[in-house]
């Protein structure tokens, strides 16, 4: 495995604060020393969290697939959409979901890792080992309370793992696909006001992206007021049309009008579950966006605005619709009285430009999730806040977005097969979600399995209801968001299979520091002057590639330190803790830990990094030299002195696999993928500073 030791592991370092139980204190929670900041972020989510699921009344009557309604009918759709928005948006993500986070992460592949960190259900070794130790540190009762039965089952079989992983890649891959619909159907939906050709909203919507780079607290600054102008000004109109047409519409809250819909409708009453379903897109996104705010400020956000808006927003059309049953094709702007169609028209298109935002932020969520850990090929993650880890911006993935955002909206002139792929997509995320919170309730929260079924058996019955309905659409547009995530799920299982693989190889020819010693004794190796970092990642033995090395270049360094850089999910370690040595036993060679978080500055120059380093070794030989004569510490320190002054040498791998006639078809297709993935991904070594002349490449081939 190359030694590149940046990819960030789920680790935890708890550093100035915090709370009690070990949670790590969020960034935005600096805004809860009070009520009003409190409101505060909860204006700010409105233009980043909520602009998919406050905007899809532009939608979702145009998605369904109506023939001759009645208002009896109008009534069931109304009752349905009423009781999904409050089972789905209140009591599922409001009330439950939005506490799994995950270092205050949200979203399907934050709920598997929060799985890893507590039980050992993930893959990939290193991931495995580095969860365990990070949740008993987190929290000293793990390994100590009865562990759950159904979380040792899984532990145990490596069917039960995949499947959990498989559900999980399936989430974010269905995700991003949500992120790529989100901003064509709402445009879309958007612009059939103006009846006529449409303009270049295309330009807006490269906009829209190229403003990503400036960070979630400057973009949602800058969409708030825009997302605020539709929250507050949809529900005015459904207020006035509710009085006009139809004033006892809330009697459709009563289940009965559900029931008979579907005892009249039969087969196209679930048939039209696929258009109902669309009233909740964006839901995924408040869990979704969670690490880019607070669950606090969602919370209040969605209960006291959102979903009041939606309510009577929707009960407003359904009123309207009633007394014109026909106009359902443009249920939004025939509603909308006249002399404020053209003030509304144009906050419609600009709310449903910024309505991207909650999905585009909640992708670069998942994407980050998945690199840190080591599920996707690395990318370019930029934190945008020195103050909340979550806030983060990934250049490739906002680039490739775009362009598949616009080749949709340029692909489907008709939005109801674009409402049929939307639909697909939302309702499988949502399903995913429900199994995934399944077992964390009874893995993690340790809530009895009863108990647990009083959410599971109702909400997969619900979604699954749903998902059942929006399937039969997939060849009518609803095949999108599939091949979508089967280019993106190959991609993962890619880079999923080829790490594992060269975990396996390493961990089977780790080199022990037993055998090192033994091979320093033996007269054909030789001591050469100088410092050596060379750069690991694994924390258990030493890379095979430091064999491979010394048995070719028959020296080592006088001073070779192994070193490896961890990511934590910290603003900035403490200077006491980012550098960690340790003694490993052998004459001249030591084990390296530095440690560091997402706002700190690492490329402080070759000169001052091997600086810093030597300083921390001088002090820890300093202090444990308890049991050694002065001579001999007096000497180490010499030593080192020495070897800092004939000048250091950063050495990393470079391994590839080797892919011989006796490899299967299988390996030849996937691993040659993975070293393409590998070839033209980031290196997973963050920038020091390191001048070229002092690094060292080292190649190996990996027997396939």
């Amino acid at each position: 495995m190359d030694l590149e030791t940046g990819v960030p592991l789920p680790s935890r370092l708890h550093v100035g604060g915090g709370s009690s139980d070990g949670r790590r204190v969020h960034g935005a929670d600096r805004y809860n020393g009070g009520r009003w900041k409190d409101m505060v972020l909860a204006y700010r989510t409105l233009g980043v969290v909520f602009g998919g699921l406050v905007t899809s009344p532009l939608y979702v009557y145009p998605s369904m697939n109506l023939k001759s309604p009645t208002e009896q009918d109008y009534l069931g759709i109304y009752g349905i959409m009423f009781w999904t928005l409050t089972l789905i948006g209140v009591v599922k993500y409001v009330c439950i979901a939005l506490n799994a986070d995950d270092h205050g992460e949200g979203g399907t592949f934050a709920l598997y890792s929060l799985l890893c960190r507590h039980t050992n259900i993930g893959i990939l070794p290193s991931k495995k080992a580095d969860s365990v130790t990070n949740a008993a540190h987190a929290n000293p009762s793990v390994g100590t309370e009865k562990r759950s039965r159904l979380g040792i089952f899984i532990e145990r079989s490596m069917t039960a793992r995949r499947i959990v992983l498989f559900i999980a890649i399936l989430g974010m891959c269905m995700l991003i696909g949500d992120g790529i619909l989100t901003p064509a159907i709402s445009v879309l939906s958007a612009m059939d006001g103006l009846r006529g050709p449409l303009p270049s909203i295309h330009k807006f919507l490269i906009a829209l992206f190229l403003l990503q780079k400036y960070g979630t607290a400057r973009v949602s600054f800058l969409f708030s007021p825009i997302m605020a102008s539709w929250t507050f000004t949809t529900p005015i109109i459904g207020v006035y049309s509710i009085l006009r047409y139809y004033p006892g519409i809330f009697k459709a809250i009563s289940p009965k009008y559900i029931v008979h819909f579907f005892l009249r409708n039969g087969k196209t009453g679930w048939q039209l579950l696929g258009g109902t379903a669309l009233c909740i897109t964006g839901s995924e996104a408040m869990f979704a966006d969670l690490g880019h705010f607070n669950k606090r400020s969602i919370q209040i956000a969605f209960l006291f605005s959102i979903y009041p808006s939606l309510v009577l927003t929707y009960a407003g059309q359904t009123a309207y619709l009633i007394r014109n049953p026909n106009d359902h094709n443009d249920g939004f702007y025939k509603f909308v009285p006249g002399p404020v169609y053209w003030p509304m028209f144009t906050i419609a298109t600009l709310a449903a430009i910024v309505a991207s935002q909650s999905l585009i932020s909640a992708t670069f969520s998942v994407i980050k999730q998945s690199v840190v850990l080591d599920y996707f090929p690395r990318v370019k993650v930029v934190h945008t806040s020195q103050h909340k880890e979550g806030e983060v911006y990934s250049p490739e993935t906002n680039y490739i977005l775009m362009l598949l955002c616009v080749a949709v909206i340029l692909g489907f002139g008709d939005g109801k097969e674009l409402g049929n792929a939307f639909g697909v997509v939302v309702i499988l995320v949502m399903l995913i979600t429900t199994i995934l919170l399944t077992l964390v309730m009874i893995i993690i929260w340790r809530i009895p399995i009863i108990v647990s079924a009083l959410y599971f058996v109702p909400f997969s019955i619900l979604e699954g209801a749903y998902a059942s309905a929006v399937c039969t659409k997939i060849l009518e547009g609803g095949w999108l968001p599939f091949a979508v995530s089967i280019v993106l799920a190959f991609i993962m299982f890619g880079w999923y299979y080829g790490r594992q693989r060269k975990l396996e190889y390493e961990m089977a020819n780790k080199i022990t520091l037993e055998w090192l010693g033994e091979l320093l004794e033996s007269s054909e190796i030789q001591r050469v002057p100088g410092l050596c970092f060379f750069y690991s990642n694994i924390q258990d033995g030493l890379t095979p590639i430091l064999g491979h090395y010394i048995q070719n270049t028959r020296s080592l360094h006088r001073v070779t330190i192994f070193t490896t850089l961890r990511y934590l999910l910290v603003a900035k370690v403490a200077p006491n803790e980012r550098i960690m040595i340790t003694r490993l036993g052998l004459d001249g060679v030591y084990g390296c830990m530095i440690q560091y978080g997402y706002a700190d500055f690492l490329n402080h120059g070759g000169d001052d990094f091997v600086t810093q380093v030597t300083n921390s070794l001088r002090a820890h030989i300093d202090n444990s030299s308890e049991g050694l004569s002065p001579a001999y510490v007096e000497e180490e320190i010499s030593q080192l002195e020495r070897a800092k002054e004939a000048g250091a040498v950063h050495v990393r791998g470079k391994t590839r696999f080797h892919v011989g006639k006796d490899t299967s078809l299988f390996d030849r297709i996937l691993l040659g993928f993975y070293e393409f993935l590998h070839g033209n991904c980031r290196s997973a070594l963050p920038a020091l500073g390191i001048p070229l002349r002092q690094r060292l490449e080292i190649g190996m081939l990996y027997k396939a």
